[in-house]
């Protein structure tokens, strides 16, 4: 009997092993080695691939394999079922179907032979993985089979919408691999998947009771929540169109809270914030920037995170007259990190200094634009509440009202003064006073690179030790 000739849903949910499964058996195996209970798994694929030779050469399949094929149907029935491995591993309701391809994928990863098989069935000499055509022969589909292949490897489809599966092209001999993700849960590891090209993961975790803001800026920020948040009710259960993204543009001087405000969007979503390195991203060379974003985007595809692209003046400054083949190329460059950008199905926040210099025309691309103000003294009491650390023990004479007054502070720069006055007064294993403070904030001004006076910093110009004037 030709296993090729077998419906394909019987030899899809045909089975191997030698003997009857006993389920004592198969617990205690699996509470002492857990990837033990996927042995149905691969002892199948290695008889089907045996078939598949067979069959090949025009040979009959023994009856003793045929047989062997149905014996351990109830053990991956079992795998497969809703309450089994497959569905308590992904929360997800997968297919017969969908199983095989990710147990195609897999199992090279934990049974070596079946890399080995697939190559010698011909395969991806390079690589041992299954590729489209492979699978279908291997299951005996007939020619439609691979339609239904086709719809089940997409891009949008389950298996690579929830990064199961790795595939460069969608064509029959492209391998088709694991994510390193899934063998990590597999293996029942933590897995942590690598930043995008060019881009840095910003780990600094924060509230919205570390954010200083006008009550609009607030606002505006939980209105930019519910466009991921409730995208799936407006675009598939009201008919909205689906626009990608959101988008959104901070803009505001360095200092203003633009970085931390995105770190309270990605906590807020238990996503990871990552940080677009343009510099990284953007090449003199023709082609090279196009490509750079083209794998940004592609290893961020249908991963949960945020994506901040920081100094976004510099690429959507006003345009200009063209003068040359450079000039074009630049703002081909900008229409595609922008077609980019709002093809990606996940929110990117773009930040800025000088919102002048960005084309209005661009204006249109972003969901929200959000203005991050310089504190006024209000809100720089509040700062300098917020960041001197609660523990921190306080002399008498330091007054938040008085040292809000005193100098026109941006929240980074009190961020960074705060802590400092902190390091001074643990040196001297004292109190944090008004002089730690002065000497801090005096070192936040001379940051800039400019002559500075005393008469800067105000009142707290009486506390500044003389070494430390002296000495600017």
């Amino acid at each position: 009997m030709n296993i090729a000739s077998q419906p394909q849903n019987e030899v899809s949910n045909s089975l191997v092993t030698h003997a009857e499964p006993n389920a004592q058996d198969q617990a205690e195996t699996a509470q002492s080695h857990p990837l033990a209970m996927l042995t149905p798994e691969w002892e199948r694929l290695q008889l089907l691939g045996y078939c598949l030779g067979q069959s090949r050469q025009g040979k009959e399949i023994p009856e003793e394999k045929l047989q062997q094929l149905t014996v351990l149907q109830q053990a991956v029935r079992a795998l497969r079922g809703k309450q089994g491995y497959w569905h308590k591993l992904l929360g997800l309701e997968l297919s017969e179907l969908e199983i095989d391809i990710l147990v195609f994928a897999v199992g090279p990863q934990f049974e070596p032979r079946l890399g080995w098989l697939y190559q010698s069935l011909g395969g991806d000499k390079s690589e041992p993985y299954a590729c489209r055509a492979l699978i279908q022969e291997f299951l005996a589909m007939e020619a439609h089979g691979s339609e239904t292949l086709i719809r089940l490897l997409g891009e949008s489809a389950a298996l690579r919408k929830n990064r199961l599966l790795l595939l460069e092209a969608n064509d029959p001999f492209s391998p088709i691999k694991p994510e390193p993700s899934l063998v990590a849960r597999i293996l029942g590891h933590d897995y942590e998947e690598s930043a995008p090209p060019g881009t840095t993961r910003v780990r600094a975790q924060a509230t919205w009771q570390d954010l200083v803001l006008p009550e609009q800026t607030l606002a505006m920020l939980h209105e930019f929540l519910a466009w991921i948040h409730h995208q799936d009710k407006v675009v598939g259960q009201w008919g909205g169109k689906c626009i990608g993204g959101p988008v959104a543009l901070f803009s505001g001087p360095s200092g203003t809270g633009k970085t931390l405000a995105s770190s309270v969007i990605a906590s807020e979503l238990n996503w990871p914030l990552y940080r677009v390195d343009l510099g990284q991203l953007v090449s003199k060379y023709i082609g090279e920037t196009e490509k750079n974003l083209n794998k940004l985007f592609s290893a961020a595809q249908n991963r949960k995170m945020v994506l901040q692209f920081d100094e976004a003046d510099s690429l959507f400054s006003k345009r200009g007259e063209v003068k040359d083949a450079r000039d074009r190329y630049a703002n081909m460059e900008v229409s595609h990190l922008l077609t980019k950008i709002e093809n990606h199905y996940g929110p990117c926040i773009l930040t800025t200094n000088l919102r002048k210099q960005i084309d209005p025309a661009f204006a249109r691309r972003f969901q929200l634009v959000l203005e991050f103000p310089r504190p006024d003294k209000s809100a720089r009491r509040q700062l300098w509440q917020v960041m001197l650390p609660p523990r921190a023990p306080l002399a008498a004479e330091v007054d938040v009202e008085l040292i809000a007054k005193s100098c026109a502070l941006s929240g980074g720069h009190i961020r960074n003064a705060a802590l400092h006055a902190c390091y001074l007064a643990a040196a001297e294993e004292t109190e944090v006073g008004l002089g730690h403070i002065a000497t801090a904030v005096w070192r936040e001004l001379a940051k800039e690179g400019r002559e500075i006076s005393p008469r800067e910093i105000g009142v707290l110009a009486k506390h500044l030790p003389e070494a430390v004037y002296a000495g600017a």
